[in-house]
């Protein structure tokens, strides 16, 4: 739900007739933070440890027994234990685009056998990759699962390799933030200057379309608002920091904040301090999923796209 409260503006743009152009990820920013982020990550990952537990549970819902498993953007390998637990029997990959983050979870999930025996018997693999170039086989798993990864990459490019990879009736499972995520933190940087300081998130519902484009059946989107508190304005951007968040567009200003400039954005920020005295950040937390379909759907020779009436049923709703 959007807060009339705060002043409309949009960091990302609107392209030519009000289509939303969302900036380019700077890949080599994403994969560098988030490496130097591996050895604390797990401190600092509250939020990102609750999200991995509420879309886990929604996995009671859904009739699936997967033998292969794809933890996409699998960070330290927290999700991966905890599939591994639901899933006993089923042989799992985590990947992630950081060295340093596969190498932790690794870490975490071998068995604590002598002379590297663990990694033999371990029926987990990790593998070091861009979600939008798996290295992976056509048709090779029967759920992907993706907690807080899609927010760094091209949803088009990640859905289509998520539809490559995936067997027939098999499932994307994954969670990510929308455009509310740490509003607070955006309008008091807008006060400031009006450099884009704060990622741009997707809407729920241009990932919707996505999926449509990339010929998932029955996609399901909604919507969860979370909230984080803090002491001060700083305890925000240390947690940032620890988890590797950051503005990841190729052309955010990459200069240094001077004092001054800070000091006036932490005053801005302060005007979001609640009557408990805590410091709020906001997440617009986004959950997904869809299936491939158990057939391919037909492609006319002309061209021409067929859409059932169903499709169009659930696109206006």
């Amino acid at each position: 739900m959007k807060d009339s409260t705060l002043p409309p503006f949009d960091d990302a743009g609107d392209g030519a007739g009000g289509e939303r152009r969302e900036p380019a990820v700077d890949k080599k920013s994403v994969r560098a933070a988030f490496a130097r982020a591996a050895t604390r990550y797990d401190a600092a990952a509250v939020l990102q440890r609750e999200i991995a537990d509420r879309l886990l549970a929604r996995l009671d819902y859904m009739r699936i027994v997967p033998q292969r498993i794809l933890d996409l953007g699998c960070g330290t390998g927290y999700a991966v234990g905890l599939l591994r637990k639901r899933y006993p029997a089923a042989q799992l990959v985590g990947l992630d685009i950081a060295l340093a983050m596969t190498a932790t979870a690794r870490a975490r999930t071998l068995p604590r056998l002598p002379f590297g025996l663990g990694r033999h018997l371990s029926r987990s693999r990790f593998v070091n990759a861009d979600a939008e170039a798996l290295p992976l086989a056509d048709r090779s798993f029967d759920l992907i699962f993706s907690n807080l990864a899609l927010q760094w990459c091209d949803p088009d490019a990640v859905f289509r390799e998520c539809r490559r990879v995936l067997r027939p009736g098999g499932l994307l499972l994954f969670t990510t933030f929308g455009p509310d995520t740490l509003k607070e933190l955006r309008v008091a940087w807008h006060a400031v200057d009006r450099d884009p300081h704060v990622h741009a998130f997707i809407d729920m519902h241009d990932l919707g379309d996505a999926l449509v484009r990339a010929r998932f059946a029955d996609p399901v989107m909604d919507v969860e608002p979370l909230t984080l508190t803090y002491a001060d304005v700083p305890g925000v951007l240390r947690d940032l920091k620890a988890i590797g968040a950051h503005n990841a567009a190729a052309a955010r200003n990459a200069t240094l904040t001077g004092k001054a400039h800070f000091a006036r954005f932490v005053q801005a920020y302060e005007v979001f301090r609640r009557t408990d005295d805590r410091i709020p950040a906001s997440y617009e937390t986004v959950y997904g999923h869809a299936w491939a379909p158990q057939a391919e759907p037909a492609s006319p020779a002309d061209g021409t796209a067929v859409i059932s009436l169903s499709q169009l049923r659930r696109r206006r709703t």
